[in-house]
């Protein structure tokens, strides 16, 4: 997946709480951890968003069969209704 960010984005210092050792591991296939965190977290938030429009869209897929389902068979309960 292909993130869009830019090329000069602005950048800050936070601080993270690492494994230990999992960053040693890290550090012998990367010379940059930050660059490297910086695109894994990224392609993280791409992801989630990505997934958020997705159940957003099926969300609204389902609300507009129900409305159609409704407009054509009503509702079980309109000939309870009271109002």
């Amino acid at each position: 997946m292909q993130t869009a960010r830019p090329a000069r984005a602005l950048k800050r210092p936070v601080n993270l709480l690492l494994n230990e050792a999992t960053v040693e591991q890290a550090r012998h296939f990367t010379a940059n951890l930050s660059a490297t965190v910086d695109a894994l977290l990224a392609d993280y938030v791409a992801r989630q968003i990505d997934a958020q429009r997705s159940r957003a869209q099926r969300s609204d897929a389902v609300a507009e069969a129900w409305n159609r389902f409704n407009a054509e068979h009503g509702g079980f309960a309109d000939e309870h209704s009271t109002l």
